[in-house]
């Protein structure tokens, strides 16, 4: 049951502050504890998985640590191929985590010169992948994409996507062969979680639910949807009194 109704029909299992409920506060507060209580992070995590593999849920979750979240960066830059290094080496002073593009890309070159870093592997079924990719992206293309895939949108090219996709995965888990304590595989759409995230970072288990972007976007339409149906049904009620 969506937050908003639930709050509606049984408002002591969950508060609204206006649009922002209990456990999004809890979240908060949880965060803002993490970073005044870790103190200056040194390590540095990495999130390899290409865009529309979970990325912006790892990054919720990370955030929720207390790491300080950045990317995608650099995606409309006409120049990112030259200007990609540049750019990524000075977030890394700036930030504690990176998530998107363009970091799957530099994966190599980042643990070379930042030695110690953690890096996790985001993974999904191909199909599903491609067809996340159309849905979002469609024909709309950008330089990021160009310079990743060859083609700057997926709609038309969808061979070419998976195929780097697919190659991409088999590259780091190759890489990492060896270094099982440098790199994570998740795979949220099995469930994967702070049960897998927490060790690997040497954090604690929150209270909360692991976030699920996609999830949350979702329930946010069907409790718009109850609402606009709630409106009518009123308004027809109201029409019987008339």
């Amino acid at each position: 049951m969506e937050t908003g109704i639930r709050a509606i029909v049984c408002p002591d299992r969950d508060l609204h502050l206006g649009h922002v409920s209990w456990s999004v506060l809890s979240q908060i507060a949880f965060r803002e504890y993490r970073r005044t209580t870790r103190g200056t992070m040194k390590q540095k995590v990495f999130c390899i998985g290409f865009h529309k593999t979970g990325t912006t849920s790892l990054s919720q979750a990370l955030n929720t640590l207390g790491f300080r979240v950045t990317g995608p960066n650099g995606v409309d830059d006409p120049d990112i191929g030259k200007n990609v290094y540049e750019m990524a080496y000075a977030l890394v002073e700036r930030f504690d985590a990176f998530q998107d593009n363009p970091w799957p890309i530099i994966f190599k070159e980042i643990d070379t010169k930042y030695p110690g870093s953690k890096f996790i592997l985001l993974l999904r079924d191909s199909d599903s992948w491609i067809r996340s990719q159309v849905r979002h992206f469609g024909s709309k293309q950008t330089p990021m994409r160009r310079w990743i895939y060859g083609a700057g949108c997926p709609k038309g090219h969808e061979a070419t996507y998976v195929r780097r996709f697919e190659a991409h995965n088999r590259e780091v888990l190759e890489y990492f062969r060896n270094r099982s304590d440098d790199l994570l595989v998740m795979n949220l759409g099995e469930g994967d979680g702070w049960e897998k995230l927490c060790p690997f970072l040497g954090e604690q288990l929150p209270a909360l639910p692991f976030p699920h972007a996609n999830q949350a976007v979702d329930r946010e339409r069907h409790a718009l949807g109850a609402n606009k149906l709630f409106r009518r049904v009123r308004l027809s009620v109201s029409d019987w009194f008339k």
